[in-house]
């Protein structure tokens, strides 16, 4: 097989690829080809990589979202990493079907724990009994990612998420691909590039800092391509989504509570969602937000509802989600979407006594939908270097603390995504080094749909023609 490697640039659009911003992504467009690629609804990591890692829709792999409801425990859980979660064979495992020598190297693609492939690495905090967390990666096999880690220091954690996010974690994965791209080789090797995702969504794609942004992931790859030319790989280049310019949050959990639809146990640490009682409740994911209601009575007042709820452009019922793609039992009873300018946050409540104690610090998982402010200190802080020593200080004394600096201004974001992007040059992206008529396998007959894009659900058969080339 001929070595591939896979780079998911998250946020990257054709429309970003100009030469004066981004000249190793145009060299590398006009060296093989580019075209826009056609999203899937929801427009979100989670469900873009399943579908592009499957061939198949969110109604099949059940990847619905960034996170769902549970139908059978009602938890709500967002970021799952387990590959079992995922259903369809995976490029990885139909690649290995075809050559049994094929190696597969899987770095920060989501989707990674108990994944078929050779070498893998993920973030993966440790959990203790007494509630502390330690940022630390997961990686198969264990003595992979350490030798990494001794190698290139420490996995960069906090500069993949929360108000730190920048261009040291993309920096650190890039460098751990092009290490391994020398010394094992792998048939298909699969980089997780987060960096634009960052600046885009706190400021919007278009303003000088989201630029600067692009400057900085273009030379990334840069390196990366250039590695891959050395080991005589060929490149792809593809991304999940677009982001777009946004400027009002919609609070569609605050609606719905109101209303008397959506219920929170009372806590000595604040309100607590509770999706039993709930006759329905949202899990907010960007511009689509899933609600779950529990009759048929809940769910007529909840699309009466969110039908007359500004910032909401429409509500997909089953036939909806039919349509759309997303008819899975993971799936919401309704699917809300927001406007094109518009977001939706997780926040369930308005009273500032029922403020959950995780509203206010950097917590993925507890939170009971995505909550994009977590990129940012707060601004109300007067002095938020001293807050941060503080807690740290008393971490090292051993006391429990909550680094609670995260503000619950919705408004401070100015970029998002989910939706179905208005014109295709400003979605993901497809970008090979081989040219674009080149990559296609037998079974994808030209490839292209109906706006002139290469179909998400032609990415395995895609990076599968081109380790057969």
């Amino acid at each position: 097989m001929k070595p591939v490697l896979l780079l998911d640039v998250v946020g990257l659009t054709p429309r970003q690829v100009q030469a004066d911003v981004t000249p190793h992504l145009a060299a590398l467009a006009a060296r093989g080809g580019m075209s826009p690629m056609g999203a899937v609804l929801p427009a979100v990591t989670c469900s873009a990589q399943a579908t592009m890692l499957t061939g198949a829709l969110p109604s099949a792999h059940g990847a619905v979202g960034n996170g769902w409801c549970d139908p059978a425990s009602r938890d709500v859980a967002l970021w799952r990493q387990s590959n079992h979660l995922v259903g369809g064979e995976k490029v990885y495992e139909a690649a290995r079907k075809l050559d049994p020598s094929f190696t597969c190297a899987k770095l920060f693609w989501w989707w990674n724990m108990g994944a078929a492939v050779d070498r893998s690495i993920t973030p993966r905090p440790y959990y203790f009994a007494d509630g502390a967390k330690q940022v630390a990666i997961y990686s198969t096999p264990p003595e992979y990612g350490e030798a990494q880690e001794r190698r290139h220091g420490a996995f960069p954690f906090f500069d993949f998420w929360g108000p730190k996010a920048g261009l040291p974690s993309s920096r650190w994965i890039a460098d751990v691909t092009i290490a391994t791209l020398e010394e094992h080789r792998p048939t298909l090797t699969m980089a997780y590039l987060p960096h634009l995702d960052y600046d885009h969504q706190r400021f919007g794609p278009t303003d000088p800092r989201s630029v600067q942004a692009l400057r900085e992931i273009d030379g990334v790859i840069g390196d990366l391509v250039a590695a891959a030319d050395r080991n005589g790989a060929e490149t792809i280049v593809v991304s999940e989504y677009g982001i777009r310019d946004v400027s009002r949050p919609v609070h569609i959990n605050r609606a719905l509570r109101e209303a008397g639809l959506l219920a929170a146990r009372p806590t000595p640490k604040g309100d607590v969602l509770d999706t039993f009682a709930s006759r329905a409740f949202a899990v907010a994911d960007h511009q689509v937000a899933h609600v779950y209601c529990q009759d048929d009575a809940s769910t007529a007042a909840a699309r009466e509802l969110l039908a007359g709820l500004p910032g909401v452009a429409s509500v997909l019922d089953q036939d909806g989600k039919r349509e759309a793609g997303l008819d899975h039992p993971n799936a919401g009873t309704l699917v809300a979407l927001s406007d094109p300018d518009a977001w939706f946050t997780y926040y369930y409540w308005s009273d500032p006594a029922g403020e959950p104690d995780f509203a206010r610090t950097v917590d993925i998982h507890r939170k009971p939908g995505y909550d994009p402010v977590e990129m940012f200190v707060d601004p109300d802080l007067k002095v938020p270097a001293l807050r941060v020593a503080r807690r740290l200080a008393q971490k090292k004394l051993g006391m429990r603390y909550l680094l609670d600096v995260i503000p619950l201004d919705a408004s401070l974001i100015k970029g998002s995504h989910g939706l179905l992007p208005e014109d295709p040059v400003d979605g993901p992206i497809w970008l090979s080094s081989m040219p674009l008529d080149g990559d296609l396998g037998g079974d994808l007959d030209g490839g292209l749909d109906s706006n002139g894009a290469v179909p998400m659900t032609s990415v395995k058969a895609r990076v599968l023609a081109a380790l057969q080339r």
